[in-house]
């Protein structure tokens, strides 16, 4: 298999594509992160709210089918988009607050290898398989 195309048996992302998608959670996090202490938001508030989206963890509980669903609705750039988009259209601060405190969780994740999920479990991602039996 090439080094530079999605493996045929996961779907996940290689080589440099791999590298890349996880740079791009790289500047994320870092972006939203300097964005929200430009924005002078309560550190506090940052660090109750940055492992929130990890409580979709929870509906694993139900099987890997409704787990994958919830964790990538917690784990996708959609709502917390969104979350921004209507915050700036509203000139709210909390909204984009909340929305930056949501996208650095996702920058983090995806920097850290943790990408989307696919329903064979939660160890199946679209950056490549995680924890047990992991390579690379």
């Amino acid at each position: 298999m090439s080094e530079t195309t999605a493996n045929p048996d996961t779907g996940a992302a290689t080589g440099g594509v791999r590298l890349l998608l996880r740079l791009e959670g790289v500047v994320l996090f870092a972006g939203m992160t300097l964005l929200y202490g430009l924005w002078e938001g309560s550190w506090w508030v940052y660090a109750i709210l940055f492992l929130a989206p990890d409580l979709s963890f929870a509906a694993y509980l139900a099987g890997p089918k409704a787990g994958a669903i919830i964790y990538n609705a917690a784990h996708s750039y959609l709502l917390p988009v969104a979350l921004m988009t209507a915050g700036l259209a509203m000139a709210s601060p909390l909204v984009l607050s909340l929305a930056m405190i949501w996208l650095a969780h996702i920058g983090i994740d995806r920097a850290l290898g943790y990408g989307l999920k696919y329903q064979a479990g939660f160890a199946f991602t679209h950056l490549g398989r995680i924890g047990k039996g992991a390579v690379g």
